[in-house]
C-alpha cells in the first residue's frame, strides 16, 4: 500500500514470510542446473568415447595390411634371474696328507714344521716335516738287533756242522762195529757155545745201535735246520724292521706336488675341528692339507629340481662371493649331474650337481669360499595374438 506523505511516495517494506519463498525457489533452480550441466557432462564423455571406438575401427577397416596376418605376435624379452648358492673349488688340487707308515707298533705323528695356509709354493717345496726321532732310533735299534741275529745264525750254523761231524763219525763208527761183528761171526763154529752167543748178541747191539744213530742222524739234522731257519726268519723280520724305520724317516718330509696354494683342512682334534699347527699329533694317512691352483677355478652348487630343468650348458653367469660383495666374475655353466640325489627332508625333493667356471682370477679368489651364481633368464613371452579375419 502507497502513502503519500511531504510529497513523496512512500513504499512499505515487505515482511519476512513473503520473502521465504524466493529464497527456497533459488536454491531449488541451483540445484536444477548443476544435475542439467553434469548430465550434459556424461553426454560429451560418452560421445567422445563412441566416437573414438567408431574412429578405430573404421581405420582398421581402411588398413589391409594389418588384417591380411591373422595372427600377430609382439615379443617382448623378460629379463629374470636364478640364484644359485654354492661353494668355490680349484679346478687342479692335490689332496696332502700324513704319510703312511710300514711296520709294527707305528703310532701318531708329530708336526715339527709346517707350511702355513695361504703359502704360494713351487713344485718340491717342503710343506710339512714331521719328527723322525722315532723312526729313527727304531732303525738303529733294529740295525743293532739285526747285525745280532746275524751273528747267532753264523753260530748255530757252525753249532750244526760241528754236531753233524761228530754224529757221522759216530755213525761210522757204529759201521765198523757191525762189520766187525760180522766177522766175528764167521768164526763161531770154532768159538765155544757161551761165546758163540756172546759174538752173536755183540752183533745183534751194534746193528740195533747203527739203526739207533741213523734215526737220530736224521731227526738232528732236521733239529738243526729247524734252529738255523728260525733264527734266519728272526733275522730277516728284524732287517725288514730296520728297512721300514728307514723308509719311514724318508716319509716324514712331504713336498708338493704342484706349483699352488696352501689349503689347511679342518680336521677332528682335541675334541673339536680346527686346522693343524707345529707341534700337533695325527695318525697317519689323514688328509689334513690341499694344494690348489688358484689361476682355474669353479664353482660347484646344488639346484633343485624346479631350476634344473632351466639349466643349460654354455649359458654365462655372474659369479658373487658372500665375502666380497663388490666383486663379480664372469663365469659358464660347464657340467650338469644327469642324476640327482635326495636329501633328509624328502625322499621326493632331489637336488642336481652344477659346476660353473670362472673365468680370469683374483687374489681374493680363494677355495671353500661362499658363493652366488647368477643366471639371466631370457624368457620370451607372446604377449598378444592377432585377431583373425
Amino acid at each position: 500500500m502507497h502513502c503519500l506523505r511531504n510529497g513523496t511516495v512512500t513504499v512499505p517494506e515487505k515482511t519476512s514470510a513473503e520473502s521465504r519463498p524466493r529464497t527456497a525457489l533459488t536454491s531449488s533452480s541451483r540445484r536444477r542446473s548443476n544435475r542439467i550441466q553434469t548430465l550434459k557432462a556424461l553426454i560429451v564423455v560418452l560421445t567422445v568415447l563412441l566416437l573414438g571406438t567408431l574412429l578405430a575401427v573404421l581405420k582398421r577397416r581402411t588398413s589391409p595390411h594389418l588384417t591380411d596376418k591373422a595372427d600377430v605376435a609382439l615379443s617382448s624379452s623378460l629379463a629374470t634371474t636364478l640364484r644359485l648358492k654354492g661353494t668355490t673349488e680349484a679346478v687342479h688340487s692335490r689332496s696332502i696328507m700324513s704319510p703312511m707308515l710300514s711296520g709294527e707298533h707305528v703310532g701318531a705323528l708329530t708336526i715339527t714344521k709346517l707350511a702355513g695356509s695361504g703359502t704360494h709354493v713351487k713344485r718340491g717345496d717342503l710343506l710339512v716335516e714331521f719328527d723322525r726321532q722315532g723312526q729313527m732310533r727304531t732303525f738303529f735299534d733294529k740295525l743293532a738287533e739285526y747285525e745280532n741275529l746275524v751273528e747267532e745264525v753264523i753260530q748255530e750254523q757252525a753249532k750244526q756242522d760241528a754236531t753233524r761231524a761228530k754224529d757221522e763219525t759216530a755213525l761210522r763208527q757204529a759201521e765198523n762195529d757191525v762189520k766187525n761183528a760180522e766177522l766175528e761171526m764167521q768164526k763161531v763154529e770154532l768159538l765155544s757155545r757161551i761165546e758163540a752167543e756172546k759174538v752173536q748178541e755183540t752183533l745183534e747191539a751194534s746193528k740195533a745201535t747203527l739203526q739207533q744213530l741213523r734215526e737220530t742222524f736224521d731227526l738232528k739234522r732236521r733239529e738243526a735246520r729247524a734252529a738255523i731257519l728260525i733264527r734266519e726268519i728272526q733275522r730277516d723280520r728284524t732287517r725288514a724292521s730296520m728297512v721300514h724305520a728307514q723308509a719311514n724317516a724318508d716319509l716324514m718330509q712331504v713336498r708338493s706336488p704342484i706349483d699352488g696354494l696352501v689349503v689347511l683342512n679342518a680336521i677332528w682334534k682335541e675334541d673339536k675341528m680346527g686346522e693343524v699347527q707345529e707341534g700337533d699329533q695325527i695318525r697317519p694317512g689323514q688328509p689334513f692339507m690341499q694344494v690348489v691352483d688358484p689361476s682355474v677355478m669353479q664353482v660347484r652348487v646344488l639346484a633343485n629340481q624346479q631350476d634344473f630343468l632351466a639349466l643349460k650348458i654354455g649359458q654365462p653367469v655372474t659369479v658373487r662371493l658372500d665375502a666380497y660383495p663388490e666383486l663379480l666374475l664372469p663365469g659358464r655353466l660347464e657340467q650338469i649331474s644327469p642324476i640327482g640325489r635326495g636329501n633328509g627332508y624328502s625322499p621326493r625333493v632331489r637336488t642336481f650337481a652344477v659346476v660353473f667356471s670362472i673365468k680370469g682370477t683374483d687374489p681374493r679368489l680363494m677355495p671353500d669360499l661362499s658363493a652366488a651364481v647368477d643366471l639371466d633368464m631370457s624368457i620370451t613371452v607372446s604377449t598378444f595374438q592377432g585377431a583373425t579375419r
